[in-house]
């Protein structure tokens, strides 16, 4: 190559997150001479939920989350790679990417970004604690109740985690949430929702309105506060013998009754865009390819601590086995996630539908007020973003 090539990124702060980047990139400008990729990270809570228009101004690369496709869209802040990507490559990675994963960035036609991680809430625990509590791992509703009533149980619920936990709890009793743009739910299925996360939080502590995923694990493999984490977005490295001083277990999620069906989780994870001010582009998505192809994903991104999104790292003995049967024992409940909606004015809606339902559960204000509060925040939602750009 006669002139070096310098491209920029911007991921997430987390041992899951950007370790595996900078390794990938490593490798990447190995074999590419000329070829330089600059990493830079923000917090979760900045990945989740802050405007993504600065970061395409500044950055070729951005590890980004599905429900911006609409906004990203609406303002041209991306390229679409569908008609970027040939045919068979498009093919390949829609047929071995995990679950949902592939299917949540393509958007009204377009594909958003390339997934490279995958991840969706599920229930982790301490085999030595539930041991020493003389209790198994809970396989219902009433079973996980019964565990939070000896304080034994956590589940984060930072605002996002709390609404996406609610989104949860409406799809097991039956509805859609956000099929309609008048309202989240029927009243009466968001009532139950509210009054189940109820039935579960209140004999925890009034910090876990504080807590996200990450918080969560930390706690639970650093004290030994808690013995079971209901569900939270799953980050394997907690699993990963010498990650943390105590070593935690994963595994599906729980069911709201005795032979009933298991609660379908909200699908989260990360996958790489390319920014509509990317002079390189040809290059950038080449890397990105490079990125989330299966040789790479099962090889040195999962070695240094990533949670990929191709069937071959979670169909791979090695990776399972480094992760103490993370990618078997979470398979079925990340095959069966559900897709945010993606419509352009969702993504704040996480964050000020959580912070709606943390009146009612942590403050104890009036549940029907706040279930009020929620449908007109939704309805607000859909009038940020223009009319063409409101596909969930």
């Amino acid at each position: 190559m006669s002139q070096a090539v310098t491209l920029t990124g911007i991921g997430w702060d987390h041992s899951r997150a950007f370790p595996p980047l900078v390794a990938a990139a490593q490798r990447y400008e190995e074999t590419h001479p000329g070829v330089r990729i600059r990493w830079e990270k923000r917090t979760l809570d900045e990945f989740g939920h802050t405007p993504i228009d600065q970061l395409a101004l500044k950055f070729d690369l951005i590890v980004i989350d599905h429900p911006w496709a609409g906004f990203a869209f609406e303002r041209n802040l991306v390229h679409d790679l569908k008609p970027l990507l040939a045919p068979a490559v498009f093919e390949e990675f829609a047929r071995n990417s995990i679950g949902g994963t592939f299917e949540s960035y393509c958007y009204d036609g377009r594909l958003l970004a390339l997934p490279i991680d995958a991840a969706t809430p599920a229930p982790s625990w301490r085999p030595d604690l539930l041991e020493r509590a003389g209790t198994s791992v809970p396989a219902t509703w009433s079973e996980g109740v019964a565990l939070a009533r000896r304080r034994l149980a956590v589940i984060p619920g930072f605002n996002a985690d709390l609404f996406l936990h609610f989104m949860m709890l409406v799809k097991a009793l039956g509805s859609n949430p956000c099929a309609d743009t008048s309202r989240m739910a029927p009243r009466e299925v968001m009532r139950a929702a509210l009054d189940l996360l109820r039935e579960l939080t209140e004999p925890m502590p009034r910090a876990i309105f504080e807590w996200n995923p990450i918080q969560v694990a930390e706690r639970m493999t650093r004290t030994d506060d808690f013995a079971w984490n209901a569900f939270a977005y799953t980050y394997n490295n907690y699993a990963r013998e010498g990650f943390a001083r105590s070593r935690l277990r994963f595994g599906n999620l729980i069911s709201l009754k005795t032979n009933g069906p298991r609660l379908c989780s909200v699908l989260g994870g990360t996958g790489i865009a390319i920014s509509s001010r990317c002079h390189q582009a040809p290059m950038a998505l080449d890397f990105a390819c490079f990125l989330a192809d299966g040789a790479t994903q099962k090889t040195f991104y999962v070695q240094a601590g990533g949670q990929p999104s191709h069937r071959a790292a979670w169909d791979d003995p090695v990776a399972d086995a480094l992760y103490g049967g993370f990618f078997t024992g979470t398979r079925t409940t990340q095959e069966e996630a559900f897709v945010r909606p993606r419509y352009s004015g969702y993504v704040p809606l996480q964050t000020h539908g959580g912070n709606a339902l943390q009146e009612a559960l942590r403050d104890g204000r009036d549940p029907n007020a706040m279930l009020d509060k929620l449908d007109a925040l939704y309805r607000e939602s859909h009038l940020a973003g223009s009319p063409q750009f409101q596909t969930n």
